[in-house]
C-alpha cells in the first residue's frame, strides 16, 4: 500500500543518519524546475554564519573534535586534487560558483525542464522528524512548507499514514558514517557510502539553496574529484586499476575535514521535529 501511494503521487520517504545519533525522516519528489517555487530563504540566516554555533564549529559537532572547518587553501588543493594543476581546480571552482551566480538566458531556458529535488522543507531548513507518526500527523495538519505546491497534494496529504512512512533502501543515507570512513584513508573508504552521501548532499543543498554544499561538490571541486575516482573503481577494467591509484594520492584528512564541512552545513539547516 505505502508503495503505492509514493509511486502514484511520484514522492519518496527519505531516512537520513546525521551525527549526533539523530536519525530523521522527510519526503523528497523530483519535478521539472520550471513547475516549482524554490524555498524561501530571506528569513535564513547568513549561509556561513547559520552554520557555526559561538565555538566556530558547525553545529552538531562535538567540542572535542579538532578538525578545522574545510578551506580551499592552496595547501588542502595540493592533497585533495590527483589530476589537475592547482590552480586550475580554483579556477574551476570558482567558475562553477560564478555560473550558479550568472547563467545567461539560454541556459535557464535549457534547465527549466530538467527535474530537480524538492524536500520537505520550509523557509530553507530541512524539516526532519524522528518517528514516522511524527512526519504524517505533520503532512495531514496543513501546516506550511515547500511540498504543498506540488499536483495533488492535498490527496496525497489526507492519505498518508505513519506505516506509509517507511524509506526505501535506496532513499536511505547515513552521513554520520562518512568521515569517520574517509579518516580510515583509501583502502578503507567505502565508495557506495561516499558517493549515496554524495547524491544526497547535492539534492538537499539544492532544494535548499545551501550555495557553500553546491559549490564544494560541483564538477571539477576536489571532492568531485574523490567521488568520481571512488565511482571509476567500482566500475572495475582499467579504469579502475587507475582510478585505485588516483585515489592512493588523495589526502585523507583533507577528504575528511571536507565532508565534514558539508555535513556541518547540512545539518545546520535542518529543522528537528518531534
Amino acid at each position: 500500500m505505502a508503495s503505492t501511494l509514493w509511486d502514484e503521487y511520484q514522492v519518496s520517504p527519505v531516512e537520513v543518519a546525521l551525527p549526533g545519533g539523530k536519525v530523521g525522516l522527510t519526503l523528497r519528489a523530483y519535478r521539472p524546475a520550471s513547475e516549482l517555487t524554490p524555498t524561501d530563504i530571506a528569513d535564513r540566516e547568513d549561509d556561513d554564519a547559520i552554520f557555526a554555533g559561538r565555538t566556530g564549529r558547525p553545529l552538531g559537532v562535538a567540542d572535542d573534535e579538532e578538525l578545522p572547518e574545510f578551506q580551499w587553501t592552496k595547501e588542502a588543493l595540493d592533497e585533495v586534487a590527483a589530476g589537475p594543476a592547482e590552480d586550475e581546480v580554483a579556477e574551476r571552482a570558482v567558475e562553477a560558483e560564478d555560473a550558479a551566480d550568472e547563467e545567461d538566458d539560454e541556459d535557464a531556458a535549457a534547465v527549466s525542464d530538467e527535474e530537480v529535488p524538492m524536500f520537505l522543507s520550509h523557509k530553507g531548513r530541512l524539516l526532519l522528524f524522528l518517528s514516522a507518526k511524527g512526519l504524517a500527523d505533520f503532512v495531514r495538519s496543513g501546516a506550511p512548507h515547500d511540498l504543498k505546491q506540488l499536483e495533488g497534494w492535498s490527496k496525497l496529504a489526507k492519505s498518508v499514514k505513519a506505516t506509509d512512512v517507511v524509506a526505501g533502501e535506496d532513499d536511505a543515507y547515513e552521513l554520520d558514517l562518512v568521515v569517520e570512513n574517509l579518516r580510515g584513508g583509501p583502502d578503507a573508504w567505502d565508495a557506495e557510502l561516499v558517493l549515496r552521501a554524495g547524491e544526497f548532499a547535492r539534492d538537499v543543498s539544492y532544494a535548499l539553496r545551501l550555495k557553500p554544499v553546491l559549490v564544494a561538490l560541483s564538477p571539477g571541486s576536489p571532492l568531485d574529484d574523490l567521488d568520481e575516482a571512488l565511482r571509476a573503481s567500482e566500475e572495475g577494467g582499467l579504469g579502475a586499476f587507475f582510478a585505485k591509484r588516483k585515489l592512493k594520492k588523495i589526502g585523507a584528512e583533507q577528504a575528511s575535514i571536507g565532508w565534514r564541512s558539508i555535513i556541518g552545513k547540512i545539518s545546520g539547516a535542518v529543522d528537528w521535529r518531534d
